[in-house]
């Protein structure tokens, strides 16, 4: 049984730094995409970053360009979201999902995902 579950988020003065970390178990995930979406509230959920655990090409959101990295730790199984300069817009509840996927591309649609975690809340202050 896939899980996955997100840690990290909390609350930071904007322009500070958080490091979200998702926790993936239930199977071996080197043919999945490992993405972050945010949901901010009364907006849609949207594509944050994402990565090949196994190539490690990624893709961000042009609104997170230069300031998020996406990466992975084989050692302890996680995808991590590294949150640098961040803005008040980045407060969203951010979540952790996952793709089986054999294609060299990354998909930005949450319906092409199959697994999600519960989300970690991130809230940026003035």
């Amino acid at each position: 049984q896939v899980q996955l579950v997100e840690s990290g988020g909390g609350l930071v003065q904007a322009g500070g730094s958080l490091r979200l970390s998702c926790a993936a178990s239930g199977r071996t995930f080197v043919s999945y995409v490992m993405a972050w979406f945010r949901q901010a509230p009364g907006k849609e959920r949207e594509f944050v970053a994402a990565m090949h655990w196994s190539g490690g090409r990624t893709l961000y959101a042009d609104s997170v360009k230069g300031r998020f990295t996406i990466s992975r730790d084989d050692a302890k199984n996680t995808v991590n979201l590294e949150m640098n300069g961040l803005k008040l817009e980045d407060t969203a509840v951010y979540y952790c999902a996952a793709e089986l996927s054999l294609e060299p591309t990354i998909s930005e649609e949450s319906n092409k995902y199959d697994y999600w975690g519960q989300g970690t809340q991130v809230t940026v202050s003035s």
